[in-house]
């Protein structure tokens, strides 16, 4: 989230010219025109990009469990400090974005539900109805400019970043919730302002779907285990 722009310094510069006498070789008052005194070279005041500040952290611990309910069907928790699942997603998001430095993780949530929309009926895919996803919201101290909300996805066939969110929005809200959809003409890794990292691919409203994806990110069953996070 860090664009700069520069815009070149404009100069002006006034000539006056001067005759010379033949017969003498020294300058002619009489046909020297008057000069008026030329402006000084003038620059284009940037004004520079505001520093990254220190993120504003919770007064307290966020909890570390949330009961199931029929937005959050099998309930959410904080995996413990250090293990896989508590590791892993963090790693996605660095592959993901780019970012080098160390993160510190103000809250996570994991959770378990269905593919969006959830595969149903006698042709229902059972491996569709178990999807892991987690909720991750960090920065990184050493590269403040780097901090944001992240929701990542576990399948059967492979694990992602889902989608990406500024750090001081809330819940699971349009249009704070950003995904990218992959383009093979657009892999070049851009800067989106309001959004941590580098990104590629077609920007869309994950929370209403686009792109191709008339549908939302997250499904009825699960949206709910995002309630409350900030």
């Amino acid at each position: 989230m860090r664009r700069r722009s520069l815009l070149p310094i404009a100069m002006l510069a006034a000539l006056a010219a001067v005759s010379c006498d033949a017969s003498t070789g020294a300058t002619s008052a009489a046909s020297t025109p008057s000069r008026s005194a030329s402006p000084s070279p003038t620059a284009t005041v940037v004004s520079p990009m505001p520093s990254p500040t220190q993120p504003a952290l919770p007064h307290k611990p966020p909890k570390t469990r949330g009961a199931p309910s029929s937005t959050c069907a099998q309930g959410w928790t904080t995996p413990p400090a250090g293990s896989p699942d508590a590791t892993d997603p963090l790693g996605i998001i660095r592959r993901t974005t780019g970012e080098k430095a160390p993160f510190e993780v103000v809250d996570m949530r994991m959770f378990v539900g269905p593919e969006s929309p959830p595969s149903v009926g006698l042709g229902a895919k059972g491996y569709l109805q178990n999807i892991r996803r987690w909720y991750i919201k960090l920065y990184a101290p050493d590269d403040l400019a780097f901090q944001g909300r992240f929701i990542v996805e576990q399948r059967v066939f492979g694990r992602g970043l889902a989608a990406v969110a500024p750090y001081d929005t809330r819940g699971f809200r349009s249009p704070d919730w950003r995904g990218f959809q992959f383009d093979s003409a657009d892999t070049h890794p851009r800067v989106i302002p309001g959004l941590p990292g580098a990104w590629t691919g077609e920007e869309y409203d994950f929370v209403k779907g686009g792109e191709g994806l008339d549908l939302p990110g997250l499904p009825a069953a699960v949206v709910g285990c995002l309630h409350a996070t900030s």
